[in-house]
C-alpha cells in the first residue's frame, strides 16, 4: 500500500476500461494511492460514459512528480476502505471517500 501521509497530495489520473474497450480518464489530487482511486472512482461512475463496473474492474493510476503508474481493483480498494486505518487522519480520510462511493 502506497500512503504518502505527511506530505503533499499528488496529481494523479484514474484510468479505467469499460466492458465495451473504451478507456476513460480523469485527475485527481490526493495523499494516497487508495485514496486516489476512491476519487478516481467516483468522478468515473458519476460519468454518463462510463458503463457499469464491477468488483474485479481495473483501475489504472498514474502519480505525477515523478511520474509513476499502479493499478487496483475496485475490491482491492473496498478491503482498504473497509480495513483499519493507521492514524486518526486516515480513520477521516477513509471515512470520507466510503460515504462519497455510497
Amino acid at each position: 500500500m502506497c500512503i504518502i501521509e505527511g506530505m503533499a497530495p499528488k496529481t494523479c489520473t484514474v484510468s479505467v476500461t469499460d466492458a465495451s474497450g473504451s478507456r476513460h480518464s480523469v485527475e485527481v489530487l490526493a495523499e494516497s494511492l487508495y485514496e486516489a482511486a476512491a476519487l478516481g472512482l467516483k468522478l468515473l461512475r458519476d460519468a454518463d460514459w462510463v458503463d457499469s463496473l464491477g468488483p474485479m474492474t481495473r483501475l489504472q493510476l498514474q502519480v505525477r512528480a515523478p511520474t509513476v503508474m499502479h493499478e487496483v481493483t475496485i475490491q482491492q480498494l473496498q478491503r482498504w476502505l473497509d480495513g483499519a486505518p493507521i492514524s486518526p487522519n486516515e480513520a477521516v480520510r477513509k471515512a470520507k471517500r466510503k460515504s462519497m462511493l455510497r
